[in-house]
């Protein structure tokens, strides 16, 4: 797999990251955060909405209740890199619900473009001036995919979440009932700067 190499920049609270596996309560945390930080805020829903499929119908409606009404939301399946920018000024919250479904719907490009839509994420989030959460799920907890596509989007979504932990401050696990602080409680890896592998440590 071709890799970018990439200055890595460490970002302060602007940056947030929130994991943490299915029905954990990691979108709730993320919209308490996203509440907290008193600005303008922008729900970047990154589904497609299915109209044939009433359970995730259902799912979502279940969200926007739960959402104030106040915040604007925005479908943006592909294109977050340009979201970001657009919303990037100070008085912005942006929070991206979620980075597994993002990498999903780009999982049809080749690893060449893979590599140059990663790259315009992280220039993106370099011109961040209010604050960005992401909320991301942990695939690599299961068993290893049997087919190659199902064994990309756990790679991909991976190394993602990886550098975002790298790059964001702070960055929450919600598992079992509870949001741990992993900038406080854990011990950050090395990262050698390079997107689309594995990082060394």
């Amino acid at each position: 797999m071709n890799s970018t190499q990439f200055t890595s920049t460490k970002f302060t609270s602007n940056l947030i990251l929130v994991t943490g596996p299915s029905r954990s309560g990691k979108s709730e945390w993320a919209e308490t955060l996203a509440m907290q930080t008193g600005k303008s805020v922008v729900y970047v829903a990154t589904a497609t909405i299915n109209p044939d499929d009433p359970e995730w119908l259902a799912r979502i409606e279940k969200h926007q209740q739960r959402r104030p009404s106040s915040w604007t939301t925005l479908l943006v399946p592909l294109d977050l890199p340009a979201t970001i920018t657009k919303y990037s000024d100070i008085n912005h919250c942006l929070l991206v619900d979620s980075l597994g479904t993002w990498v999903a719907n780009c999982l049809e490009q080749d690893d060449t473009v893979w590599q140059q839509t990663l790259q315009s994420l992280w220039n993106s989030l370099t011109q961040v001036k209010g604050s960005v959460i992401f909320v991301a799920e942990e695939a690599g907890w299961g068993v290893v995919p049997a087919y190659p596509m199902g064994r990309a989007f756990r790679d991909r979504l991976g190394n993602v979440v990886r550098y975002l932990g790298h790059l964001a401050n702070p960055v929450y696990l919600v598992t079992g009932g509870h949001v741990l602080n992993l900038s406080t409680l854990g011990q950050p890896l090395p990262y050698n700067g390079t997107v689309g592998e594995s990082p060394q440590t």
